[in-house]
C-alpha cells in the first residue's frame, strides 16, 4: 500500500478536561471519513497543560483510548499526556494500533525550558511500523527545534514524522518555518498538529517530502485530511528534491565522515553560554 489516509485534529480545546470532547471528535472524524487509517491530536489535548493534570502511568486514560481505537479500527496518536513515573513527570505521547494495543510511547526529549518546569526529559526516539505501509516517527512540539532528533528518526527509517504541538505564543511563525525545513531536510512528510482555543493558536501544517506545504490551517477548529504517498517519499530520497538536492545522501557522505561534527559537545562556546533560565528584568 503506497497511500495512507491521515487526519489531524486541530480542536478548540479548554485548558483541561477534554477527554470526552476529543473522543467525540475522533469518532466523528472516522464516521465522516471512513477511509481514514490514522488520527493524530495535538500535544496535551486530553488533560491539559500543567504538571497538576498529570496521570499516574497513563492507565485509565490509555484504556479508554485503546477501546476507541479498536472500535474504530484506526491507528491513534492522541497527542500527549503528562505522565507520573516515580518522582518524575514526563510529557508522553502514545501510539495505539487498530487492535487497540498500545505499541509504543514517546517521552518528549526537550521540554520547553525554562517555561515547561517540572517536566523531565525523555531518553529515546520513537519510530514504529504500520505493516505493509511504511515507518513513522513521533516527536513533540519543541523537539522540532533540534534537527538532531528528526535526523535520528530518519536514520532509523522514518518516512512520516508525527508532530503533536501546543504553541500558544508568538513564535508560532518561527515554528512553522521549522516544520517546512524539517520536511525538506529529512525528505519526509511532517504532520504538525497544534491545538486551538485555550491550548494553542492553531495554524497546523501538513508538509510533503519536497518541503511542499500541503495544507496550513487558520486558528479555528479543523480536521486536516490528506493521504501520505510513501512512494513519493522513497522516490524523492532516491532522485532528490525536484530532482535536485539529495540532502540525506549528502549528510551520509559528507557530514557523518567528518570528525569535527562528532565532538560538538566539547564546544567552549556552547559550554559558556550560561544557565538556561527565564530572562531577568533589565529595566
Amino acid at each position: 500500500m503506497s497511500h495512507f489516509a491521515i487526519a489531524g485534529l486541530q480542536l478548540n480545546l479548554k485548558s483541561r478536561g477534554n477527554l470526552d470532547y476529543v473522543l467525540d471528535k475522533i469518532k466523528y472524524t472516522k464516521k465522516r471519513y471512513p477511509f481514514v487509517k490514522m488520527i493524530v491530536c495535538s500535544e496535551l489535548a486530553i488533560c491539559g497543560a500543567g504538571k497538576g493534570f498529570a496521570e499516574p502511568k497513563l492507565n485509565e486514560v490509555t484504556t479508554v483510548l485503546c477501546e476507541v481505537a479498536k472500535e474504530l479500527s484506526i491507528w491513534l496518536v492522541p497527542g500527549s499526556i503528562h505522565e507520573i513515573d516515580g518522582d518524575q513527570t514526563f510529557n508522553t505521547a502514545i501510539v495505539i494500533n487498530p487492535e487497540g494495543k498500545l505499541i509504543s510511547k514517546f517521552r518528549k526529549l526537550c521540554p520547553f525550558l525554562p517555561y515547561e518546569r517540572g517536566i523531565s526529559a525523555g531518553e529515546n526516539i520513537c519510530c514504529f511500523d504500520v505493516p505493509n505501509v511504511g515507518r513513522f516517527g513521533l516527536f513533540i512540539c519543541y523537539d522540532i527545534w533540534f534537527p538532531e532528533i528528526s535526523r535520528a528518526m530518519i536514520a532509523d527509517g522514518a518516512e512520516v514524522l508525527l508532530h503533536p504541538t501546543l504553541t500558544d505564543t508568538n513564535d508560532r511563525k518561527i515554528e512553522k518555518s521549522m516544520v517546512v525545513a524539517t520536511a525538506a531536510q529529512q525528505q519526509c512528510y511532517v504532520v504538525n498538529i497544534n491545538g486551538a482555543g485555550d491550548l494553542g493558536v492553531g495554524q497546523s501544517m501538513l508538509v510533503g517530502p519536497e518541503g511542499d506545504i500541503i495544507h496550513e490551517s487558520q486558528s479555528t477548529e479543523e480536521i486536516l485530511l490528506f493521504e501520505a504517498d510513501f512512494n513519493k517519499v522513497r522516490r524523492t530520497r532516491e532522485r532528490g528534491i525536484l530532482c535536485l538536492g539529495q540532502p540525506l545522501k549528502t549528510y551520509r557522505d559528507q557530514i557523518l565522515t567528518k570528525e569535527k561534527f562528532k565532538n560538538l559537545n566539547e564546544s567552549d562556546f556552547l559550554n559558556n553560554l550560561g544557565e538556561l533560565s527565564i530572562p531577568s528584568d533589565e529595566s
